[in-house]
């Protein structure tokens, strides 16, 4: 048996004690094991299976991965100007995953690779939370509810996957917890929970809110004689670290503003001061509204829950400095005036969780008399019993409320396809946009469309087309040197900012759609001309589609159903397609099926003709004449089997006519 080793507040820390050798090791945890590896393995399937179908990418999600690719593709920090909007370390992270095994070839989609990682920090995660939970006092099957809860909570499950910097810091700042309960060699585990500290803030700087929090608990665990040096020495740590990303900027000359470069004080500034707040969570209309409706929809009953618990561990001393942490980050969200990030609420999950599942333990054994002070029938005990049994039935009923919203939205994790519309309008960009075309997208499609053969300075990510002086080189017209804009609900919303994208989705029109909702991807032709003139020139276009398919329909040659002939006459039908079949029918006759639209092409002009020669022969012939039709009515592409002729046209600029032969 391990010796049980009490620490300077009179907990009990488990485990501790000596131990040498793998064997040993196992021999003394195995018990542990049990309870872990089925939650952990639980948690990992959970998180890994269809992460590429649910939730859609986002534009967020897509700059963090294509951080990491430009690392170990192409030998920079960022993919654009790095500007220290946030420190490095996160997507070095995933660039470090995804390099160690090979993530983004085994991906059609980068994000999907970044996706990978996010499943391997959360299990790293799941790990270090159930050994805080053990180093805290809990039990084996309380430890094992909390990875359960960590995993299983739609609100938890939506943000473990998507590839967010926060998702990095997590483990870390777990492992800064775990290490600070550390009793033996403690001037190593402070020393070491300092630089995990670090390592979490430099990953993403809101994790820096749990210093205060890590501290008091590390003085509630110093050692009185070694308090000082201990306490010394970690935050020596902590400040070195901090101390390089400071030296990175001064070695790259960017520490201090200075004309025609970015700075660290500058992003700095930004992050604290200048960019603009979210508003009030209780505004309808404001941002962080916006995001708490989000992680209310999602699991309503757990944010319940993980709140009350936090104020019921600030009465329990064991855990009171994780709970003192859970209550002043719920009340930084309730600032009218600061930013809120959609993805704070990550930082947040692993510890409700923790406390949700502690609480709940303490209750049934304050219920049981198992606690200090609840023996006997003293009316203290009484009382005492009589709130554990309060917050333990509360707690099951909160529990029996999750489990029942639980099960559809886990449903739809698992077995949705939320992605498939991005995925479908990167297919259509790659198959008929032509890669010479300059793109304004959503991040979650750059390294994509860069791999697909796009230039990389003609793959724009919108954020960057008025705000990074590279890009705006690039552009001296703004949004008028694009040729199209992909949108997407990231872009829609967050777009509104930039008055470039803005106008550019306003002076376009949409060629091909996928999805609807939120879900909904917009490929859109950019008219540099303006919309106006746009509308009149496809108005124009549409009237001559009108007139070349009324001549076509009364075409004795021609062979087809009345609705196919009302396609042609209503203008539906590619001018091009048009004309080619006109010399098709002044050599023989035709029949032609109805037309159906392409895939996201649902309100455009059909291109692509199905014909039914009179025989094979007749067949190859039609294949002659089209081959032979001046370039600019060719089709892209024909398929011939047997009488079967299937041609296909690339998509037509909606403001051009074939007649003019462009």
């Amino acid at each position: 048996m391990t010796a049980s080793i009490t620490d300077t507040t009179g907990i009990p820390i488990r485990g501790a004690g000596s131990s040498h050798g793998v064997r040993t090791w196992l021999r003394v945890h195995a018990p542990s094991l049990v309870w872990l590896l089925p939650v952990l393995a639980v948690a990992v399937v959970v998180q890994a299976w269809n992460m590429t179908g649910t939730p859609q990418r986002i534009d967020d999600e897509g700059t963090y991965t294509a951080q990491a690719w430009a690392l170990t593709n192409l030998g920079e920090l960022t993919h654009y100007t790095y500007w220290y909007d946030h420190p490095p370390l996160g997507w070095v992270q995933i660039a470090g995953y995804t390099s160690l095994t090979g993530a983004f070839a085994r991906y059609p989609y980068a994000v999907e690779a970044g996706r990978e990682a996010m499943v391997f920090f959360a299990a790293v995660s799941a790990v270090l939370l159930f050994v805080l939970a053990r180093r805290l006092g809990a039990h084996r099957a309380t430890a094992a509810a909390a990875v359960l809860v960590f995993a299983l909570s739609p609100l938890a499950l939506q943000y473990h996957r998507t590839v967010y910097i926060d998702n990095v810091a997590t483990p870390w700042l777990l492992a800064a917890f775990v290490l600070v309960l550390n009793r033996r060699q403690q001037l190593a585990g402070f020393a070491a929970a300092a630089a995990c500290l670090g390592i979490a803030v430099l990953s993403k700087e809101t994790y820096l809110l749990a210093l205060p929090f890590l501290i008091w608990l590390a003085v509630r665990r110093a050692d009185k004689s070694t308090r000082r040096y201990t306490l010394s020495v970690a935050g020596a740590v902590l400040v070195v670290i901090g101390g390089g990303y400071l030296l990175l900027a001064a070695v790259k000359g960017e520490l201090l503003p200075g004309p025609g470069r970015v700075s660290l004080l500058q992003g700095i500034t930004y992050q604290l001061g200048s960019r603009a707040a979210s508003g009030s969570v209780f505004d309808p209309s404001s941002l962080a509204n916006a995001a708490a409706s989000q992680w209310w929809a999602l699991d309503p009953a757990f944010i319940v829950l993980g709140s009350a618990a936090a104020v019921v561990g600030l009465f329990l001393r064991r855990v009171r400095p994780i709970a003192a942490m859970l209550v002043f980050l719920l009340v930084v969200m309730f600032r009218p005036n600061g930013y809120l990030p959609v993805p704070y609420v990550i930082m947040l999950i692993p510890f409700a969780a923790l406390l949700v599942a502690y609480t709940a333990e303490r209750a049934v054994l304050t219920v049981f008399g198992r606690v200090h002070g609840t023996a006997g029938n003293s009316a203290g005990a009484v009382a005492r019993r009589a709130l554990g049994t309060t917050w333990a039935i509360a707690t099951s009923a909160a529990l029996l409320v999750a489990v029942s919203l639980w099960g559809p939205q886990l449903r739809g994790f698992v077995l949705g396809d939320l992605d498939l519309p991005m995925q479908q309008a990167q297919k259509w960009v790659d198959t008929n946009v032509p890669k010479s075309s300059r793109l304004l997208v959503d991040d979650a499609m750059w390294v994509d469309l860069v791999r697909d053969g796009f230039a990389r300075d003609n793959v724009i990510w919108y954020y960057k087309l008025d705000t990074d002086a590279a890009v705006e080189r690039q552009s001296p017209n703004g949004w008028k040197d694009s040729d199209y804009v992909i949108t997407t609900d990231s872009m829609r919303t967050g777009g509104n900012s930039s008055p470039d994208v803005r106008q550019a989705i306003e002076n376009s029109t949409s060629v091909a759609t996928f999805g609807t909702g939120d879900q909904e991807v917009d490929v859109r032709r950019i008219h540099a001309e303006g919309k106006a003139a746009a509308d009149t020139a496809i108005t124009r276009a549409t009237d001559v589609r009108k007139t070349l398919g009324t001549q076509l329909a009364s075409n004795p040659e021609l062979f087809a159903d009345e609705g196919t002939k009302s396609q042609f006459r209503a203008g539906q039908v590619d001018s091009r397609a048009m004309i080619a079949l006109g010399q098709v029918l002044a050599d023989q006759s035709v029949e032609v099926d109805r037309f159906t639209p392409r895939p996201g092409e649902t309100g455009q002009p059909f291109r692509r003709v199905v014909m039914l020669a009179s025989s094979a022969a007749d067949a190859r012939r039609i294949e002659a004449t089209l081959d032979a039709v001046p370039a600019a009515f060719r089709p892209d592409s024909v398929v011939r089997d047997g009488r079967h002729l299937t041609v296909t046209y690339t998509p037509a600029d909606p403001t051009t006519t074939a007649q003019s032969g462009s």
